[in-house]
């Protein structure tokens, strides 16, 4: 199947169904970070691939396909956050206990969590820096630069049976 896109304002592109779905897992894994829900980031890279079909998000070609696909996806992301505020009054956060005032709490972490978040990332970035050669690079690559399957195995030159077994070891290593 084949999808119209844009290039430079001119003639439509011809974008195939198989270049967009690639990026899916990607898209997910990416939905998942910054949403913390499985479910609703497949809702949201579903959503992605909807507006790509029917029309309503069209491929310029001034980025890479995967950064206009991130683009729209950050867009959905957005437009969910401002629903879900929309439905939340502040006459919900009243708590009936304590009478007439509101109970507001800050979604951001305070300054003692934010060190016990510092202190923690500090000793899971000096364990993986004691694993061996070949489970470290495969952490590096996989995890904290969050490079694909694919490209990992290309940068290493290795299959991605090996990786995977890599990265496992690498995990029970790190939780051990």
């Amino acid at each position: 199947m084949h999808l119209p896109g844009l290039v430079d304002g001119a003639a439509p592109a011809v974008l195939s169904w198989s270049a967009i779905t690639a990026h899916r897992g990607f898209l997910v894994g990416y939905a998942r970070r910054k949403l913390l829900d499985p479910a609703l980031a497949e809702d949201l890279v579903h959503d992605v691939f909807e507006a790509v079909m029917t029309g309503r998000a069209v491929f310029g070609g001034r980025s890479a396909l995967r950064s206009w696909l991130v683009a729209i996806l950050k867009h959905k992301i957005v437009d969910l956050i401002r629903e879900r505020a929309a439905h939340h009054s502040l006459e919900q956060l009243q708590d009936e206990d304590e009478g007439p005032g509101l109970a507001l709490e800050c979604p951001h972490a305070g300054p003692a969590e934010l060190a016990e978040q510092r202190q923690r990332l500090r000793a899971t970035l000096q364990r993986i820096g004691g694993l061996p050669e070949g489970l470290r690079r495969v952490i590096e690559l996989r995890v904290l630069q969050d490079l694909s399957t694919q490209e990992v195995c290309e940068q290493l030159s290795i299959s991605a049976d090996n990786l995977f077994v890599r990265l496992h070891r690498a995990r029970k290593q790190l939780l051990s």
